[in-house]
C-alpha cells in the first residue's frame, strides 16, 4: 500500500457508517449477550460464529471488533484478522495452530522473551519438538528444516538486538518446505513493513505498542489469507479470547494518528541514535536504519521506514555503572513494553537466553525507546547521564 492510500485508509477505514450513526467514532460495545428474534436467526449465527460480522456471543466479536479486523487486514494486505487480548496471545495462538504433537517448530534465536518461554514450557510439554536458529542464516534455514517441520517462528528486527532477518528468503525456504512462517512485526508496523507481501504466511502484533501509541491498552492482531483464517480463528476462540471492547475502541483511535507517529519516531530515534553513535563510550548503535547494525541491508530493501526503538552496546561491562547511567536519566522512564508517547530505557541481557548464535561482547547493552520530547532535551538527558560510565 502506497503512502497515500495509507494515510487514506488510516483515516477512513473501520467508521461503517451504519454502525456509528453520524458519529465520527464508533461506540463501545460492552456486551456479552446478543439477542435473536428467532431461533431460526440464533441458529443461523450458531452456524456461521466463526465468520467476521456474525453476532453470536460477546466472545465472539462485535461490530466495533470486526471493523478493526477488517481494517487490519486491509493495513497488512491480507485477507482476515483475528483480535486477541495481547501481543503474546497472537503468538501462542499461532504457534498453537500451526504446531500439534509429534511436529517440529523452528523458531528465532533472538525472539521476545516471553515467545522462547512459550516453546520452552508449553509446547514441548505437548509433544512438539522445539529448534532455534541464527536469525541472520537467510535461505540456509533450508538445512535445518526437518520432514515434520510446521512453522519457523521470527521476528524483524530481533528483541533487543534488532537484527534484520532476510524475510523473503526466510519466507521462501519455508513455503517450499510446506511449513508456515509467522513474523512478529509489531516493531514496523503496516505503516514501514507488509510482510506478507514478502511472503509471510501469518503476521502478528503487540497492539500495546505503536498500534496503541499512548500506553493505556492491550491487544494483539494475527493477521493471515483467506485459507488460514478458520484454524486460527477456531484456535483463539478455543482459548477463550477477546480483546476488550475498550482496548477494541482505543486500538481504532490509534490507528489514525499511526502514519504520523511512526514518522516521528523514525526521524526522532534516528536522531538520538545518530548522536550516541559518536560518543566515545558507545561501542556500536543496534539500530536497522544504521549501517552498524546486523541486516542493515536487508531493512534498506524491506522497509520503508523504522521505529524508535533501539539498542546501544556501551563500551564497558560494569553494570554497576549502567544501573547508575540507567538511575540518572530524567526524561527515560524504566519500564516494559514500548511505542507510546513517553521515552524508556531498559538494560538488556541477550546472551542469558541464546541458544543457536552468539552474544560475544564485553560491552553492555541498553535498549531504548524514543518518544515524543524535544530531541534536544533528550540528548541533554543523555549527556548528563553518561558521565556515569566514565
Amino acid at each position: 500500500m502506497d503512502s497515500n492510500k495509507l494515510s487514506d485508509a488510516l483515516v477512513h477505514l473501520g467508521r461503517n457508517s451504519g454502525i456509528s450513526k453520524g458519529s465520527v467514532n464508533l461506540p463501545v460495545f460492552q456486551s456479552s449477550t446478543i439477542l435473536f428474534d428467532t431461533l431460526a436467526d440464533f441458529e443461523y449465527a450458531r452456524d456461521h460464529r466463526y465468520e467476521c460480522g456474525t453476532l453470536y456471543y460477546g466472545r465472539y466479536g462485535h461490530p466495533a471488533s470486526f471493523e478493526l479486523e477488517k481494517m487490519m487486514a486491509e493495513l497488512e494486505g491480507g485477507d482476515s484478522a483475528i483480535t486477541v487480548s495481547s501481543g503474546l496471545a497472537a503468538i501462542t495462538i499461532s504457534l498453537m495452530a500451526v504446531a500439534k504433537a509429534g511436529t517440529h517448530v523452528l523458531v528465532a534465536d533472538n525472539v521476545y522473551s516471553p515467545t522462547r518461554a512459550f516453546c520452552d514450557n508449553v509446547l514441548v510439554r505437548y509433544g512438539v519438538e522445539v529448534s532455534y536458529f541464527d536469525s541472520m542464516i537467510g535461505k540456509d534455514i533450508s538445512t535445518l528444516f526437518k520432514e515434520n517441520t510446521a512453522a519457523v517462528m521470527y521476528e524483524a528486527p530481533g528483541s533487543g538486538t534488532f537484527e534484520v532477518p532476510d524475510i523473503p528468503a526466510i519466507s521462501a525456504a519455508t513455503r517450499a518446505h510446506g511449513a508456515l512462517s509467522i513474523l512478529d512485526a509489531t516493531w514496523a508496523t503496516p505503516v514501514f513493513c507488509q510482510p506478507l507481501q514478502l511472503g509471510v504466511d501469518v503476521v502478528v502484533h503487540s497492539g500495546s505498542k505503536y498500534i496503541s501509541g499512548h500506553a493505556d491498552l492491550m491487544i494483539g492482531f494475527i493477521v493471515c489469507q483467506s485459507h488460514l483464517y478458520e484454524p486460527l480463528r477456531k484456535m483463539a476462540l478455543a482459548f477463550g479470547e477477546k480483546a476488550g471492547a475498550t482496548d477494541v475502541s482505543l486500538a481504532l483511535r490509534g490507528l489514525r494518528t499511526l502514519e504520523m507517529r511512526m514518522q516521528h519516531h523514525y526521524s526522532h530515534g534516528l536522531i538520538v541514535a545518530t548522536w550516541l553513535a559518536e560518543q566515545p563510550i558507545v561501542k556500536k548503535v543496534l539500530h536497522p536504519a544504521l549501517t552498524s547494525c546486523p541486516g542493515h541491508e536487508n531493512w534498506k530493501r524491506d522497509f520503508s521506514g523504522a521505529g524508535g526503538l533501539f539498542s546501544v552496546i556501551f563500551d564497558t561491562p560494569d553494570t554497576n555503572k549502567v544501573r547508575a547511567f540507567v538511575d540518572s536519566l530524567k526524561l527515560f522512564s524504566i519500564g516494559l513494553s514500548w511505542g507510546g508517547f513517553e521515552s524508556l530505557v531498559l538494560p538488556v541481557n541477550p546472551k542469558a537466553s541464546r541458544t543457536a548464535s552468539n552474544w560475544e561482547t564485553s560491552g553492555s547493552l541498553v535498549r531504548f525507546n524514543i518518544g515524543n520530547e524535544n530531541t534536544d532535551s533528550l540528548i541533554d538527558d543523555l549527556k548528563q547521564a553518561l558521565q556515569n560510565l566514565e
